[in-house]
């Protein structure tokens, strides 16, 4: 670990023992797989996860108090575990911020504790340790360059002392060695993936900048140079004992704000070196962090250079070129190039070469971006719709049109450019042909500059037919490319009412992707969006103008939303209280805009937790009865995905919301419609409450009937659905009788992940009843169940498992059923080994069911069942801990099986299970330990960790079957016990 985190690991800074890892794919990758490892050690190796550290790890964490439970002692701000090191000090300690660990059983549960954090903890404990190894074992095994000898002399130590300690340091430097290997093996295939540059790619770069470069205040760079002019067969300028450290050429640069930059390319990327020493040589040593090419390196150091970049009418592209080098073209305004744009001077031939060459270059370029920013929706589309508009060069009689008014727009007084744009507004802006004569002709560079302009006619006109042409995905990142956006977020502040809207419904149209989005936040669009819309007072007649504002905030607001870090933005900004006063409106010209903002954002927790706690539900649910489906659509969305929580589905149903969604099942023909509340029905059926108004209202009766000719996205919502009112024993019996059973059972075969985790969830439900049980038997929807348990994915595994347990349990011969289905009971036996607590546990439970049958039980014994069982005792999950136990407790019925599950060491961490605070694990433990408790080792094992006083305190439990196995458990111990007396004493 430590050799991968030195060698790897991308650090922000490169002395040694500073700077904090970057967040980069290939860190995040290491990260990931150095939690798995700590995470896995301690069920796989309990021993050596045990070891006490020479010194604990110590950071500062993100966790407060609040997330630890059973197993630390809490006060206050300091947290202590219970277990301890001999010396007694407390493996782990939380001290305000300051957390110190001193075990990787700790680190593991720590692990398991942080949920989502934890990959930040992860992060923090490394930059606070560089060289972990060194804190876990001691400084005579930190990292070290060259030959390490360390394990050789760990080696013979463990041969010389036998020292059971020196033996697990052992153990755990060769895990971590083996770690370290992986790590490395990983970051390589990584890295070699990565863009590397080439002489070409760094000539034409070179090249680009050189015409931007010059004495004028400006231009981007003041001068450029290569440091040598002979070029090799290769390409590279630099010397050949040079090029094999993988260097191409060496280049000084004179930006505006800073001393000459003498710089370093090569194939791994371009660096700041020692610059130039007396005569022509060079310092060849890195003095910078490595960047991709020169534009980002020059980025980084000259923020005059950031800024002319800006200012240029030329926009960087970067070309996706094939071969993985960097080419960049320029798209060049004919104005400032000089070519003539007299409409008389163009031939239609001409004007068709020019507008086929403008298309090329957009077609082969995407401009450089940072594609880190998170996002809800995926961009594939926009892009294939690109293309596809790229291809389509036919040019119409509109487009010579707009070519011979692009000279009037782009010359004259403000009252002609005026005339200009209105004439441009006759023409159909809707229709491609126009959209794109508008580009080629140079015209949007002019539209988007008369924006930053004081003639607010001239910028109304521009934003006018900006708002028109942007709903084609080209003029969008067009517009944003040319600095559009920026200038259009700075009119939100204008004083001029219409403006600020044209600005707002333009910045609506333009934000549908991902980098649109992103300039919008950095550029401080969102705050100015919000205050969009802050009324006086909603709905008054004379507010009218301020409800125009409104609508049109809310609309961009609806388009930024898109982006996670953007709906963080806008809650900062304020945003939710004022999105819940419209809410109260009866305007669905500004209702649709609104819930859709709301909609979006409500994938996030706390906006949820807002949409509740002010009162927002009502509304959601008044406007479901509205006229108008797209804003049915928005508020059943927005139910669909507040309903997780269960205080919500309770505001639905107090507010009258049930009905109104099961009335909407019946539009069937708007499928987006029918989705969303479909998705809403699902979640608010999550509570029986809610369930049983559904049966009122003969919603069962409608979702049945939705069951075949479906989307899929339907689909998965319906059979959620059926799943969930199936908590009701009268709903199994309407689902058979509607004939449901057979279109679910059907759905066992589709491939969609989603649809059959929801279909098998259904199906087992369903089972519960055995006239039910009889059905899916008949269809073979048992043999599907057991099919869908060799999906890859978790999920299917887990939901086929559960329903599975049902199926098995109701079934007339369950056993002989079981039997039937060739390689099935090896199978389930062999998903003991997964590493995903649902699949455990829901295998565990299905194990139980199937060891019922002695049977089968006999032939789960010998496909190793026994061993696997054991190997998951030392889990955490109470839910895993129920299952196992009860599995344990059936499996012990067979042949020689209590005796083997001593000898797997089964026992021991079973007595611990009474120690959790759940009822039902504990009387699933205790039927475990008391047939356990038939031999008389596995007697002994439990008096030694102390189970009678355990079970004594559960002797009295009003709980029947608990008391009756936990006075069983003691009676075999004292008999036992007894015997022993007799036996020594006579």
């Amino acid at each position: 670990m430590g050799a991968a985190l030195a060698r790897s690991a991308q650090w922000t800074a490169t002395g040694p023992g500073t700077g904090t890892l970057e967040i980069t794919p290939l860190n995040e990758s290491l990260l990931n797989q150095i939690i798995k490892f700590t995470e896995d050690l301690s069920t796989k190796h309990p021993q050596e996860a045990a070891f006490v550290f020479r010194e604990p790890l110590e950071w500062t964490t993100q966790l407060d108090c609040s997330v630890f439970g059973e197993g630390y002692e809490i006060n206050e701000t300091t947290v202590q575990s219970e277990a301890k090191s001999k010396d007694e000090q407390p493996l782990l300690l939380l001290s305000a911020s300051t957390l110190r660990v001193r075990s990787f059983d700790q680190l593991s549960h720590l692990l398991q504790i942080a949920t989502e954090k934890k990959l930040k903890e992860a992060q923090a404990c490394l930059e606070a340790n560089r060289d972990p190894i060194v804190k876990i074992l001691g400084p005579e095994f930190g990292t070290v360059e060259g030959e390490d000898m360390s394990i050789l002399h760990l080696f013979d130590k463990v041969k010389k002392d036998d020292d059971p300690e020196t033996e697990i340091k052992m153990k755990i430097i060769l895990l971590l060695h083996q770690l370290d290997l992986q790590l490395l093996n990983s970051s390589l295939k990584q890295i070699s993936q990565d863009i590397r540059l080439n002489p070409a790619a760094v000539n034409n770069e070179v090249n680009l900048l050189k015409n931007f470069s010059g004495k004028g205040e400006d231009t981007v760079l003041e001068s450029l140079e290569y440091t040598s002019d002979y070029v090799f067969a290769n390409g590279c300028r630099a010397p050949p004992w040079r090029q094999v450290h993988g260097e191409i050429c060496y280049l000084v640069i004179k930006p505006h704000d800073t001393d000459p930059l003498c710089i370093t390319c090569s194939t791994a990327g371009v660096f700041l070196n020692g610059g130039q020493l007396k005569g022509k040589d060079i310092d060849y040593e890195r003095k910078s962090d490595l960047y991709k090419d020169i534009v980002t390196f020059l980025r980084k150091r000259s923020p005059k250079f950031v800024e002319n970049v800006a200012k240029q009418e030329y926009v960087f592209f970067k070309e996706p070129a094939h071969e993985k080098n960097y080419q960049y073209v320029e798209v060049v305004d004919a104005k400032a190039s000089g070519q003539s744009q007299n409409p008389n001077d163009f031939t239609e031939e001409n004007g068709k070469n020019k507008g086929h060459q403008m298309k090329t270059s957009h077609k082969t370029s995407v401009r450089f971006e940072d594609l880190s920013e998170s996002s809800s929706e995926t961009e594939e589309d926009e892009v294939q719709h690109l293309r596809r508009q790229e291809r389509n060069t036919d040019l119409s009689p509109e487009y010579w049109g707009i070519q011979k008014l692009a000279k009037y727009v782009k010359g004259g007084n403000p009252t002609a450019t005026v005339i200009a744009l209105c004439s441009m507004r006759d023409f159909n802006l809707a229709q491609e042909t126009c959209q794109l004569a508008i580009r080629d002709t140079g015209c949007l560079e002019v539209l988007i500059n008369l924006l930053d302009t004081e003639e607010v006619k001239c910028q109304a006109g521009s934003l006018k037919i900006l708002k028109e042409i942007s709903q084609n995905v080209l003029i969008r990142h067009a517009v944003k490319d040319l600095g559009g956006l920026e200038i259009m977020v700075k009119l939100l502040d204008s004083p001029d009412k219409d403006l600020k809207c044209l600005a707002a419904e333009t910045i609506a149209n333009v934000a549908r992707f991902k980098q649109a989005r992103k300039t919008v936040r950095q550029r401080g669009g969102i705050k100015r969006l919000v205050g969009l819309l802050e009324c006086t007072s909603v709905g008054s007649p004379y507010q009218a103008n301020d409800a125009d504002v409104a609508r049109c905030g809310a609309l961009a607001l609806w388009s930024c939303s898109k982006s996670t870090k953007n709906k963080e933005a806008i809650r900062k900004a304020g945003g939710i209280p004022l999105l819940a006063r419209w809410l109260k409106c009866s305007d669905e010209n500004i209702l649709i805009p609104v819930v859709g903002t709301l909609q979006e954002c409500a994938s996030e927790p706390s906006y949820r937790l807002a949409i509740r706690t002010e009162g927002m539900i009502e509304n959601l649910v008044k406007n479901l009865s509205s006229e108008h489906e797209e804003l049915q659509m928005h508020c059943a969305s927005a139910i669909f995905k507040c309903a997780e929580d269960k205080e919500t589905r309770d505001l639905v149903r107090q507010h009258g919301g049930l009905q109104p969604l099961s009335v909407l099942l019946g539009n069937s023909e708007n499928k987006k419609l029918l989705a969303a509340v479909t998705g809403a029905v699902w979640k608010c059926a999550i509570s029986i409450e809610n369930v049983s108004r559904f049966r009122e209202y003969k919603t069962i009766e409608t979702l049945v009937e939705l069951l075949t000719d479906q989307p899929e996205e339907v689909l998965i919502n319906v059979i959620g659905a059926l799943g969930e009112c199936c908590q009701e024993e009268i709903n199994r019996t309407t689902i058979r009788k509607c004939g449901g059973i057979p279109p679910m059972v059907k759905l066992l075969t589709a491939t969609d992940q989603a649809l059959l985790v929801n279909a098998s969830k259904a199906v087992g439900a369903c089972a519960i009843e055995p006239e039910n049980m009889m059905i899916i038997d008949s269809l073979d929807g048992v043999r599907l169940l057991w099919s869908l348990l060799k999906n890859p994915n978790p999920d299917v595994q887990a939901s086929a498992a559960w329903a599975l347990c049902p199926c098995i349990e109701n079934a007339k011969d369950s056993g002989e059923m079981v039997r039937s289905f060739v390689g099935g009971l090896e199978l389930i036996v062999k998903l003991l080994k997964s590493k995903n607590k649902e699949v455990l546990a829901s295998v565990c439970a299905a194990i139980t069911n199937i060891a019922k049958d002695e049977e089968n039980l006999a032939i789960i014994t010998d496909h190793g069942v026994v061993p696997l069982l054991s190997k998951l005792a030392n889990t955490k999950s109470n839910k895993i801990r129920c299952h196992l136990a009860e599995a344990i407790s059936h499996c012990c019925m067979s042949g020689n099986n209590r005796v083997a599950f001593g000898e797997t060491k089964a026992v021991a961490p079973l007595v611990r299970y009474l120690k959790s605070s759940d009822p039902s694990v504990h009387r699933a433990t205790a039927q475990a330990l008391y047939q356990l408790s038939e031999d008389p080792s596995n007697c002994i094992t439990m008096h030694e960790h102390g189970v009678v006083k355990l079970l004594l305190a559960m002797v009295g439990s009003t709980d029947e079957v608990l008391q009756e196995a936990a006075a069983g458990c003691i009676a075999n111990i004292r008999r036992l016990a007894l015997a022993t007396e007799k036996a020594k004493y006579g």
